[in-house]
């Protein structure tokens, strides 16, 4: 493989070229809908047979595309007849094909009781949707995808809930897989992969998170968090079978529901990435997640990687840089896959002593040895903690092209934004 120039650029000077340009940011429209706290919980992904094709989804129903690497975006409400409620997960395959994954709110009754895909090969024509089989009224949420960029294969990770929110200790939590092998057509029967379950709380007794992962000879990872800690299942033959029993890879201290003053609600739950680019680091696994190690009042990014298919993992790295006591939290990761570089987004309070907010990007470029960060927000927010705030940010990047979103509040009203960065 022809070793690339940009390989030798030192982040100090991408970082000293990115200050004195200023990164970018662009305030994408928001979508028509009753909605109040429509804009929260941004998925965004690039597609890779043409960079310049950008889509986002956002709660409830928010389309966002862009055919110009960002610019100018055009926004529309997504509709199905199983209706579409949130949780958005947008991703291509190596066709180029958009999988927009979404909670639903089929009809009275079984509210929640599936995760819709909805495809589409050319921006905003959508399917109806299919989805893995309903399992009577338990409900299906939290999900999260990955595909298979050689064979387009589709693995899909969730939590099942007996009955959400409910207290009853008979009620459970647990981590369930299905697959689409014909491109999001048609799923398989969904399968439990957690032997132990949680509550149905839909905190941090709650099984949830489910993240999954491919390594290079197809096996399949996942990780979720819940009350034994962070942990990790894996499968060698495409998901029919699995570990007898998860392994524990890290605590979770404090929990995944993080107190973050002046947040609605602010999980720590973790993402799970492998690099399955040409590069150096090949193969290795990485997972990002956040929590309160170091205190109610310091909450850090974190990052494990392992180099063996999971059977061991580093000590935890702190992805945020500062040598502050504050909070860094909601944070997201991606792996451009052309070099292997890691990307992060993060909310930050490391330049105040109050809740004013900003948001930074760090990047990686051999593998979490060394990581550097950057203030991306041209101006701080300030939340508020009766409002609610979503669950997740979003981060894509290909071949330099690195594309954080996020939303923010300024007197209750939520926008959404994407930072353009562009490295080589």
């Amino acid at each position: 493989m022809q070793m690339r120039h940009y390989f030798f650029i030192g982040f100090v000077s991408l970082c000293s070229l990115l200050e004195a340009q200023s990164v970018k940011n662009i305030c994408i429209p928001r979508v028509a809908s009753a909605y109040a706290y429509n804009q929260c919980e941004p998925s965004i992904a690039i597609n890779p047979l043409n960079p310049q094709e950008i889509s986002a989804g956002t709660v409830l129903q928010g389309y966002h595309f862009s055919t110009d690497g960002g610019q100018t975006w055009t926004s529309q409400s997504l509709k199905s007849p199983y209706g579409v409620y949130g949780d958005p997960v947008l991703q291509y395959d190596n066709n180029g094909r958009l999988y927009y994954f979404h909670l639903s709110d089929y009809k009275q009754g079984s509210h929640l009781d599936r995760i819709v895909c909805q495809i589409a090969d050319k921006p905003g024509q959508f399917s109806e949707g299919t989805f893995p089989n309903p399992n009577g009224t338990k409900v299906q949420d939290k999900h999260w995808v990955v595909i298979d960029p050689i064979t387009n294969v589709v693995y899909m990770t969730w939590t099942q809930f007996d009955a959400y929110n409910s207290a009853n200790p008979k009620d459970s939590s647990i981590i369930v897989f299905s697959k689409s092998m014909d491109r999001g057509l048609s799923w398989t029967e969904p399968i439990r992969i957690s032997k132990f379950g949680g509550d149905c709380l839909d905190g941090d007794n709650t099984v949830e998170g489910a993240v999954p992962a491919l390594g290079p000879n197809g096996e399949i990872f996942v990780c979720w968090s819940g009350p034994r800690g962070i942990m990790l299942q894996k499968s060698t033959d495409g998901g029919l079978t699995w570990y007898e029993e998860e392994r524990k890879i890290a605590d979770h201290f404090g929990g995944w529901d993080i107190n973050i003053p002046g947040v609605y609600r602010a999980n720590g739950l973790p993402f799970l990435m492998s690099d399955l680019s040409g590069g150096k680091n090949h193969g290795h696994l990485y997972l990002n997640w956040c929590d309160q190690r170091n205190g109610a009042n310091n909450t850090d990014v974190w990052l494990l990687k392992s180099v063996d298919g999971g059977e061991s993992w580093s000590e935890p790295i702190r992805v945020n840089q500062d040598h502050t006591q504050s909070h860094q939290f909601l944070s997201s990761m991606t792996i451009d896959p052309k070099n292997g570089d890691l990307h992060f987004v993060y909310y930050d309070r490391r330049r105040f002593n109050d809740n004013r907010t900003d948001v930074y990007w760090a990047h990686s470029s051999d593998g979490g040895v060394t990581i550097n960060d950057l203030l991306i927000s041209k101006k701080p927010f300030v939340p508020n903690s009766k409002i609610f705030f979503g669950d997740y940010l979003g981060i894509a990047a290909l071949d330099g092209r690195v594309r954080p979103i996020w939303p923010r509040m300024d007197n209750g009203k939520i926008s959404l934004w994407v930072a353009l960065i562009d490295l080589y």
